[in-house]
Order: structure tokens, then sequence, then C-alpha cells
């Protein structure tokens, strides 16, 4: 009988931990497989909100472009999908004998879509000059000042590195914006030990300055160049090697966006025969504050709705288009004592949290500090993330659902997901996602329709790890595709 006790206690000893070896989460043994990576992850099922899985969920993590889930959240949540902005140029002069007396004032509104590269970028200014031509303006006895006072000066978001500033991606923050804030460069290659061609779009001039220290080599080869200038400095150093019948291409922020943009103008107006006898001027180098009330609008430019524009924001994920969005939350829904006239990125989350308490996040723990997920001192968890995805699909309005979901990257098809889940994989189509990428971070979140028809959200964020991206990536996409195929 001692025997048998002894034999019946040891058996329930041991029958859980046989449980729990027995049959492995797939998710786990997946995530495990890279161990020198700080993942958090969370899968719900998107009706019910029913957790199926999570790891470290609430945890902080740098979400990376993540980020701009939150963002475009807050935005179609608040301003609408029909949203837009409206640019306008004034006159704060009189218009007699074919000559405007005075100046014209172009005022921003913080549209990012001005003048889109890969568009007819002149067509805003060719529509504005017809406006002046069907006026008789043939001169203008004044100057073209940008007015960019709409936001705050501050250029660039909290604790970007200083080495990303000069690339498009990193582009300043302005009121008023043309061309994304950047300027695409070509440098061709000429003849053995010449220096490179360059040129550039939009071809403004006297918006950089080029150090040309580039040399044609001979064919073969690919070309290796490096572009680098001091923050707020005009001067672009390009250094290295172009071969003769190559071309490198590379598109560099500007340093000041309402200059850009005003000096942009005046130079097309004077190709369109348009004599003006002043300057192209940031209003902040002017004792000037305009009464716009007083004035003459003589042109208009309204940008696509704000659904589209969080397409562009998600799918390509675009950081200026995140950080306008940020800040013009601030404008059009300030938080009691924000000053309207410095409208700044943490304005722009103080709006936001409304939307965020809105769906579940206890926003006393949520830690963002820009719009994009370029800052490294953005903390957000996997529930956080998992939460604001479920109150987007479950939105009270409808065209707010449909907006924020077609705003997202469909897996194997386009933005940042054309290449992962390519056809044949179990997410191919069916995965509607955001993507996240800075240093030793990689993130993805969104949604995966399986092949029950159910709808899962998924988080995967991965902080930390000493791998290649692609090695994350796949064990992210695994997660996914194992979703899709087998819930």
């Amino acid at each position: 009988m001692r025997h048998a006790v002894i034999a019946f206690l040891s058996a329930l000893l041991v029958l859980p931990v046989l449980a729990q070896t027995d049959q492995p989460d797939p998710i786990s043994e997946i995530l495990d497989s890279r161990p020198q990576a700080w993942w958090g992850a969370m899968l719900i099922e998107a009706a019910t909100g029913d957790v199926l899985f999570e790891r470290n969920a609430d945890r902080n993590f740098m979400p990376a472009s993540v980020t701009k889930i939150f963002t475009i959240a807050a935005a179609l949540d608040q301003l609408g999908p029909d949203y837009r902005y409206e640019t306008r140029l004034f006159s704060d002069g009189f218009i007699s004998d074919g000559g405007l007396t005075g100046n014209l004032i172009i005022r921003g509104s913080g549209d990012p879509s001005v003048g889109t590269p890969g568009e007819d970028h002149l067509a805003i200014f060719d529509a504005w000059a017809d406006s002046l031509d069907a006026l008789g303006v043939r001169e203008i006895h004044g100057d073209v000042i940008g007015d960019d006072n709409v936001f705050n000066d501050v250029a660039l978001g909290a604790d970007w590195s200083w080495d990303d500033a000069v690339y498009s991606y990193a582009a300043p923050v302005g009121g008023l914006t043309y061309h994304e804030n950047v300027v695409d460069i070509a440098i061709n290659g000429t003849r053995v030990g010449a220096p490179g061609s360059i040129s550039w779009v939009p071809a403004v001039r006297g918006i950089l300055e080029f150090s040309n220290e580039t040399v044609t080599v001979p064919t073969g080869g690919r070309p290796r160049l490096s572009f680098s200038r001091s923050i707020y400095e005009r001067s672009l150093t390009i250094e290295g090697v172009v071969p003769i019948g190559r071309t490198d291409r590379e598109s560099i922020s500007v340093t000041n966006p309402t200059t850009f943009f005003a000096e942009a103008f005046r130079q097309h107006l004077e190709i369109r025969g348009i004599v003006i006898a002043g300057d192209a001027i940031d209003i902040d180098d002017l004792p000037l504050d305009p009464a716009y009330d007083s004035l003459n609008v003589m042109a208009r430019h309204l940008s696509a709705p704000l659904s589209d524009l969080a397409a562009v924001t998600n799918k390509d994920s675009h950081n200026l288009y995140a950080e306008h969005l940020l800040r013009t939350l601030a404008v059009e829904n300030p938080v009691s004592d924000s000053p309207p006239e410095q409208v700044s990125a943490d304005m722009g989350h103080r709006a936001a949290m409304r939307t965020f308490a809105a769906a579940g996040v206890d926003t006393t723990r949520l830690q963002l500090v820009d719009g994009s997920g370029l800052s490294r001192r953005n903390l957000i968890s996997p529930r956080m993330t998992a939460a604001v995805l479920r109150y987007m699909s479950t939105h009270e309005d409808s065209s707010v659902r449909q907006a924020f979901d077609a705003s997202l990257a469909v897996g194997g098809i386009d933005g940042t997901l054309e290449f992962r889940f390519p056809k044949g994989a179990p997410g191919h189509k069916v995965v509607r996602a955001k993507t996240g990428t800075i240093g030793n971070v990689s993130s993805l979140a969104g949604f995966v329709k399986a092949a029950s028809g159910t709808d899962y959200i998924f988080v995967l964020f991965c902080n930390h790890f000493i791998a290649p991206y692609r090695a994350i990536r796949e064990l992210q996409d695994r997660v996914v595709n194992h979703v899709a195929r087998n819930y």
C-alpha cells in the first residue's frame, strides 16, 4: 500500500510537467528561436477582444514607425477622413496698371502634401500664376513672404539623430511645406578623373550650395557617395565616386522649408513672365503680423482629403506627413491651456490623448514624443497598441473605420509590405499592417484575416536584437502566417 501511495504522488508531480511540455505553443517557439532579442507580442480576436497570446504585453517597447498607428488613429478619429488643408495666397497691396503694389503672402496651414514629388509639383504655382494673370498682375512691387506660423519653429522631432537630418526621411517640419521639404539630387559620371555633374529637382536656386568632391571613375562598379552638412547650413558636401554612365540619386532635406516654398514660387512667377521687385522672405525675419481678415485672397489650394494623406502616411511610412498630422490635431482641437500660436508636437499629443483614452489606454503609461516614430524616446506596450487597433476597427463611424483600414499596407501588395507575404504565403493579401524600423528595433502590428474568416489583431515588437533585420522580419512573418493558416 505504501508503495502504491508513493507511486500515485509521484505521478501527480510528473503530470503537470508533461502537460506543459507536451504541446509547446507555436508562436512561442517562433519567437524563442531568436534568443538574443526582446520580444513583446499580443494576439487578440478583433470582434471580441479575447486574448489568444501575449508576451511582455504590458512592457514598454520602442515601436519605431508603428507610432504612426497612434498618430493616424487620433487624426482620423478627431478630424475625420474628409478633413482638408487650405493654403492661401494673400496680398497686402492693391493692383493698378498691371502692377501689384505690395507683397504676396503665402499663409501655410500645415499641409505636408503641397507639390508632392513624383507628381506635377509645379501645378500649384501654375494655378496661382493663372489667378494673378486673370487679375491683370504682370509686376509685383514687393516681396513673396512665407507665413509658417501655424506651427512653432521646432523643425525636428525630439531626440532625432542629427546624422539623419540631411536625408528626406528626417525632413524638417514646417507650417509651410513644398515638395515634402526635400530636393531630389542626381549625380552623373562625366569623364574619368573629373567631378560628377550635379542636377536637382525642384531646380530652385539658392536653397542648397554644393561642395562637389566627387570623382568620375571608369565604367563598372556602383556609385559610392556620401552626403553631409551641418544641421542648419545650406552647404552640402558630396563625396565619393561615380562611374561613367551611372547616376546616383538622393533626396536631401532643405534647412528652411518656408524660404524654400517662397523662393520656389517667386522663381516660377519669373519663369511665367511676372516681374518681382522683391525677395522671398520667411515672415519670422520681418516685424510683420498680418491682419488677414483685411487682406485680399488672391488664390487658394486645397489638399487631398485626410483619408488619402493617412494612406500615404501608413502605407509608405511617411515621417513628414505623420509629424504634420500630429501638430494639426493641436491646431484644430487644442487642449484648453494651449497657446494657439505655438503649436508643437507635445500639444498634438495632448490632443491625441483623448482618442487613446477612449480606446481604453492608460495614458499615464504612454510616452510619445513625435508623430512618426523616428525618436527612440517613444515607449508603448503591445497591449496599448492592440487597444488602439481594436478601437479603430470597431469605431462607431464607418467612414473612420474604412479610412483607417485602407491606410495600412497590404501583405504582398503595396507600401512597406509590398515584398513581404508574397503570393502563396498564407498572409498574402489578408494582412493589413504597419511596419517599424529604427536601429535595433523592428515592429509589425495590424490585422490578419485567418482561414476561418475571423479577423485577428496582432502586435509584434522586437527590441535590442543582434541579428540582421531580415531575420527578425522573417520571424514576424512566420507568426502572422501561422495565424492566417491555423486560426
